[in-house]
């Protein structure tokens, strides 16, 4: 049995995403202390292999967005939750360094396979010129994934430790997610609509005829950077709103905002998905990133400026997952949508793992919060620049256009 009806699609990899999501990348904040203080580790060592993960994740990606466009969602996603039951039950038997770093290497090949670019190579093949749509949906659904994992996790490592846990969370891959995507559509392309049916749209580029061009390139840096900075944010944020004077419990408050304003960013991109190209959404979500810090900046120490901060930084951080999503494939088409998407995604995975350790040794050197706030603003003013750049690069280059 496959799900053929495309919305069945959505609802199988909304559950997919959620538990991948969550065993793969949330859970660990959660058990980190927990997997320190058994195994006798320094922090920087047990944090430094998980970054390692993420590393492993972008270089998978390209070769893993081949793979999806050659034979589909199908075979590769079941396969990469195959693989994450794999690492996953590694990880809660280790008792050395060497198999630590195993099984997140394991981890972080699965991470490539089974997350949203995978997801979202799967949709584009099917869903023609309601893929847009159908992304911004899915990571509606995907949204949630922090929401369920985190306090799971806490429940499930008070109860069972985070060894079982992590053991539970391998079955859910083995037994529920790997059989999932087993029922998404065999590898085939999705038939092309007839053109009256369609709009007209950017020519099919090859891996290598979108990498020779420098909007690929300006389009790779602008969310590598963007995700730098959401990285080391992810990490040190409380700390930062605790060092302008923040309480620990106001702090947390205030970051709870992100979350829903997440969600929010996502479902107005919806309401508007229709009458605004990719493009232009994107241009939007690279510039709340800049005012958002700036708001930190120079009243990190006011409660409205960090409520400011995090509405803002929360739409930028929703949206800017189906900016990734939709724009790639309106400069550079959809045949090869997977190993773009994957070469795009690359240095964005490289810059996440990089985010939170550069961002600890700025901290380090500079204690106060000006000098890193500074500089990630500096980042996301370069990160807008670049994509506007690419933007008009597209515009520019009749071969790139379309409409």
């Amino acid at each position: 049995m496959q799900f053929k009806e495309p919305w069945n699609i959505i609802r199988l990899l909304a559950f997919t995403q959620i538990s991948a999501w969550g065993s793969l990348y949330y859970a660990f904040a959660v058990v980190a202390p927990d997997i320190q203080r058994e195994l006798g580790w320094r922090g920087e060592t047990v944090f430094g292999v998980y970054s390692w993960s993420l590393l492993v994740a972008g270089l998978a990606s390209t070769p893993v967005g081949i793979l999806l466009d050659r034979f589909g969602g199908r075979m590769v996603m079941a396969c990469g939750s195959l693989l994450a039951a794999a690492g996953l039950g590694l990880l809660a038997n280790v008792h050395s360094l060497g198999a630590y770093i195993a099984a997140w290497t394991l981890i972080g090949v699965a991470m490539a396979m089974v997350l949203y670019e995978a997801a979202f190579a799967t949709i584009n093949r099917e869903f023609h010129l309601q893929s847009r749509k159908a992304i911004s949906v899915l990571t509606l659904f995907g949204g949630l994934a922090s929401t369920v994992s985190w306090p799971l996790t806490l429940w499930l490592s008070g109860r069972v430790g985070w060894r079982d846990t992590f053991l539970i969370y391998a079955a859910v891959q083995a037994l529920l997610c790997a059989p999932m995507h087993l029922l998404l559509p065999a590898g085939r392309r999705a038939p092309v609509p007839p053109p009256d049916a369609r709009m007209e749209q950017a020519r099919n580029f090859t891996l290598r005829e979108a990498v020779r061009h420098p909007v690929f390139w300006k389009l790779a840096f602008a969310f590598a950077t963007n995700m730098f900075i959401f990285s080391a944010l992810s990490v040190h944020l409380i700390a930062l709103l605790q060092r302008f004077g923040h309480a620990a419990a106001g702090a947390v408050l205030m970051a709870s905002l992100i979350g829903p304003m997440q969600v929010a960013g996502r479902m107005a991109e919806m309401s508007v998905a229709n009458r605004f190209r990719p493009q232009t959404v994107g241009i939007l979500t690279f510039s709340f990133l800049p005012l958002a810090l700036m708001a930190l900046l120079f009243a990190g120490e006011r409660q409205y400026a960090v409520a400011i901060f995090c509405v803002l930084y929360g739409v930028s951080n929703g949206v800017l997952t189906i900016v990734r999503g939709t724009v790639p494939q309106a400069l550079f088409g959809r045949e090869n949508y997977g190993a773009i998407s994957g070469a795009l995604a690359g240095p964005s995975l490289l810059a996440k793992a990089a985010g939170p350790i550069v961002a600890a040794s700025i901290i380090a050197a500079h204690p106060g919060t000006t000098v890193l706030l500074a500089g990630l603003l500096a980042v996301s003013a370069a990160s807008l620049m670049c994509f506007l750049s690419a933007i008009r690069g597209q515009a520019a280059m009749p071969e790139l256009r379309s409409t």
